[in-house]
């Protein structure tokens, strides 16, 4: 090999090597936002196999994957003056990669922030009681907030959980003392309401025996069978209606005839 050769040779190998380090690999869940001489390009690159052409192009990898973003416990004070502690989940993802590379610094930092702030405000304005049964509406509520306020640098927010909320030792004890008046109030009223039906039945069963007075007697013989079935020493002489109401009749007559004192 000649000494004019080696230049040429060395320029090539250089220029290969230059090549070879601008290749760069994507995966299908990443896209590229390219900055060429500071501008960033039209649109994303990726996935598969791009060339990022050093020191004229500068790379930001975006994942394009859901992310589950943990909002830390916060204190609020709901309308009703109870203070709590709330923590929730943020599921988002990228849409527009070239907004969020170049609209915000972190997207999931601010992401955050914004939930947090808003789930202070939010919780602020509703009761306990609202809070603790319709916890669907307000995380629906909240998701719609947080995702209008983050649409402009491409992110979606998918949803929003409240997951945990802490209640003062008081608050708790106060709310099973409802819970347990509540539970005697049923009570009373599943009581009362048995009494009201029995009464009923009663006097529907009175009537009925009125009008065919041998019912009562066969009612009379059959307490008999149930008595002689648990085999007890109770003796039980049966008075026929009839009989009653002859000495009914006998001591009316007394009474009435003349000469009685």
């Amino acid at each position: 090999m000649s000494d004019s050769m080696l230049p040429i040779l060395i320029f090539v190998v250089i220029v290969l090597l230059y090549l070879f380090n601008s290749i760069k690999i994507l995966r299908e869940y990443e896209r590229a936002v390219i900055f060429r001489l500071g501008r960033a390009l039209a649109a994303p690159k990726g996935p598969g196999i791009i060339l990022v052409f050093r020191p004229f192009d500068q790379m930001i990898r975006i994942s394009l994957r859901q992310e589950v973003l943990e909002v830390p416990p916060q204190d609020v004070i709901t309308r009703d003056n109870v203070t709590i502690k709330v923590n929730a989940v943020v599921t988002l993802y990228v849409v527009n990669p070239n907004d969020a590379a170049i609209k915000v610094a972190n997207y999931v930092y601010q992401t955050s922030q914004f939930a947090q702030t808003t789930l202070r405000s939010v919780l602020g304005e509703v009761e306990l009681d609202e809070l603790l049964s319709h916890r669907d509406k307000l995380n629906l509520r909240i998701q719609t907030i947080i995702d209008q306020r983050t649409e402009p640098f491409g992110v979606k927010v998918v949803s929003v959980e409240v997951k945990q909320v802490d209640l003062p030792e008081q608050m708790l004890r106060a709310m099973a003392k409802q819970a347990e008046a509540e539970r005697e109030k049923r009570s009373k009223i599943i009581h009362a309401e048995g009494e009201f039906s029995a009464a009923q039945k009663l006097v529907d069963a009175a009537a009925l025996m009125a009008t065919q007075p041998m019912t009562l007697q066969l009612r009379y013989l059959q307490t008999l069978s149930d008595i002689g079935v648990e085999k007890n020493t109770t003796i039980v002489f049966p008075l026929p209606i009839e009989m009653m109401t002859l000495l009914n009749k006998a001591i009316g007559s007394i009474k009435s005839s003349p000469g009685q004192p």
